[in-house]
């Protein structure tokens, strides 16, 4: 009888070791979850951070911009830069984009029966012919618009011997209906419209 007492006393025994390192096992389970917590709350914290760092070089980014178009403004006031200066200076970066490389592109004036013909945008090679205004108002004025860049070209073309390899019409504010026409016409002339807005993203 004692025998089997000492065999049950030692039973107990063990079960109070397996539940202590059962108690210990769930401690370090504990410990184990809060330290994730933590580290999940630093993540958090660390999203945060990142999040208020990138709304304020988002700000600082915006009054930048502000503060370089503004100074643009007033630069081109102050150099007298016009809507064909701004207009020269896209078709360069155009040129640029499609594979040319920086080329000269300037005004050019040439002489038609015995009268001078003047070409705002110009370049030799490629060869590039363009015209610049800053307002269409009416279909009429764009009519007016189309002959002389017509003429342009076709002087060019007899000049040079070939027809220019990119023909623009560089508009910088037009009426929505003159918009529309000057597109369905120009496409079918092999012409390009440029109009302001393309322009200041590019070069503004």
């Amino acid at each position: 009888m004692r025998e089997g007492q000492e065999k049950l006393w030692e039973g107990q025994n063990k079960l109070w070791e397996e539940v202590r390192s059962l108690r210990e096992g769930q401690e370090k389970l504990w410990e184990g979850q809060n330290r994730l917590w933590e580290g999940q709350n630093k993540l958090w914290e660390e999203v945060r951070s990142l999040r208020e760092g990138l709304n304020k070089l988002w700000e600082s980014h915006m009054r930048l911009e502000k503060y370089v178009r503004t100074g643009f403004e007033g630069l081109r006031k102050a150099l007298h830069v016009t809507f064909e200066d701004y207009s020269r200076s896209f078709v360069q970066l155009l040129l640029e984009e499609i594979g040319y490389g920086w080329r000269e592109v300037d005004r050019k004036i040439l002489v038609s029966e015995g009268r001078p013909v003047e070409i705002d945008i110009f370049c030799e090679e490629p060869l590039v012919v363009g015209e610049a205004t800053s307002f269409l108002g009416s279909w009429e004025e764009a009519e007016r618009e189309l002959a002389g860049l017509e003429e342009r070209v076709g002087l060019v073309s007899t000049l040079y011997g070939r027809r220019p390899e990119l023909i623009l019409l560089c508009v910088g504010r037009a009426a929505e209906e003159v918009v529309y026409r000057l597109k369905n016409i120009l496409v079918a002339q092999g012409v390009r419209l440029v109009l302001g807005a393309e322009i200041r993203e590019a070069v503004v």
